[in-house]
């Protein structure tokens, strides 16, 4: 049986890099698709990877990173989707500051009390 990970053990937070963008998820369309809304203001077509699809489980209001295609600037891919306390990063060094009226409540509200 694995054991179970400790705060040191930890992945590195993903950081946006060049051509990828944070976005929260609001609806699912199904056939691994999902309507994101992203950091530039965009709601974009995102389509849930293969390796991603039964590993990653989704809900809507999760932050996500999306790489949006360059031939049709309306859809993307999701990348990866952040967990709490990879929020708390991202929150700490300003990255979700276009996403605050998009993400849930209950999620912000859980940042500011652990702060």
């Amino acid at each position: 049986m694995p054991r179970k990970k400790t705060k040191e053990e930890s992945k590195e937070v993903i950081f946006p890099g060049e051509g990828q963008l944070l976005g929260v998820i609001e609806q699912f369309l199904g056939y691994e698709r999902a309507k994101v809304m992203c950091s530039d203001g965009v709601t974009r077509l995102c389509r849930i990877p293969g390796k991603m699809k039964k590993r990653v489980w989704m809900r809507i209001g999760d932050v996500v990173l999306v790489a949006p295609w360059d031939f049709q600037p309306t859809k993307g891919d999701i990348l990866h989707r952040y967990s709490t306390d990879e929020l708390k990063v991202l929150a700490k060094k300003g990255l979700l500051k276009g996403l605050e009226d998009y993400i849930p409540v209950h999620i912000l509200a859980r940042e500011e009390s652990e702060s």
